[in-house]
This record gives C-alpha cells, structure tokens and sequence, in this order.
C-alpha cells in the first residue's frame, strides 16, 4: 500500500526589495485576495525594514497552524535527509523537519538577523515561502494517469532575455528538415 500523499502544491520563495519605506498598501490586500480563493498560501513570511538611521523592524506570518507546519516539516525533513542519508537519513529528517517547524515559522531569528544585515538603511526586503494550492488538481491528475514530474521550473524575465541574447547574430527561425 503506497504512503499517504500529503496535500502541498509546489512551493516558491519569493524576495521582494523596497527602495524606503513607504508602501501603497496593494501586497498584502493581494495576498489575502489570491489566499482567500485557494490560489496560494503563505507558508512563512519574513519582512525586515530597516529606516534611515539603521533602526529594524521585523514581522513575520504564516498561514499554517501549527500541526499543518508540524506536518510540512515533516515532509521536507523527509525529503532532505533521505537525500543526505537514505532511508535512515529520512526518518531523523522526519524527526528534524517537524521540530524545525514546530513554532510555525521555517524563518527563523537568524535568517531575520543576517537579512538586516544585508538590507542597506532606508530600504525593506520581505522573504515569501509561497504554497501555489492552485496546482494540486493538476497534480492529482498527473499522479491518476501514473506520471510523474520530470523537471520544474520557473521562466523568469531574465531567462527569457538569456535566451534572446543567446540568438542575436544567430538564425532563430526554426528548423525546417
């Protein structure tokens, strides 16, 4: 009998930079709209703003509770110490992950530390571990009809101008034989 799949869609980090501090109020009534029709769900959020005298302010939010991140831990746990050890490696993974996640925050003090290290005065920077809920149908579908992914990646604007510059002086028409 196969293991309980858990229900988590592909996850993105998403690291957003603002020149000051002032903000026009649209992220997070976006967030919500996109969350409140199961588009997405924030798996943690960590957002540092750091004014022009150097003074930090942090703030974090998930949308798990706490035995959802128990269970997320879990499964990345897995994931990762079956890679670095096997199935023993998987299960002290396991163990790991869950404790990781126990205070429902995968971000933790250190990584807001070493954020507001790296942000200059006058600027803010949020860190976004975004669930993207909207492909678990398809998933799920996938898996009825016995596929399984092969390869996942995001397009981004710099990749598609990689490929452009990859083509300038080159024939880009395709291949007719």
């Amino acid at each position: 009998m196969p293991a309980e799949r858990l229900n988590f869609g592909p996850v993105q980090l998403l690291s957003v930079a603002f020149e000051g501090n002032r903000f026009k109020g649209e992220i997070l009534p976006e967030l919500e709209r996109l969350k409140n029709a199961g588009v997405i769900r924030v798996i943690d959020l960590l957002f540092v703003r750091k004014d022009s005298a150097g003074a930090i302010a942090t703030l974090t939010a998930s949308d798990l509770d706490w035995e959802e991140a128990a269970d997320y831990g879990q499964y990345i746990g897995t994931l990762v110490g079956f890679g670095a050890g096997g199935v023993e490696g998987a299960d002290r993974g396991a163990i790991a992950g869950a404790a990781e996640l126990a205070d429902g925050h995968l971000f933790d003090e250190q990584d807001a530390f070493r954020l507001a290290q790296a942000v200059p005065n006058g600027m803010s920077i949020a860190l976004a571990l975004i669930e993207h809920r909207w492909a678990l149908p398809l998933l799920d579908a996938i898996e009825r009809a016995d596929g399984f992914e092969v390869g996942n990646q995001w397009v981004t604007v710099e990749s598609l101008v990689e490929i452009g510059l990859g083509r300038i002086g080159g024939d880009t028409r395709a291949d007719d034989s």
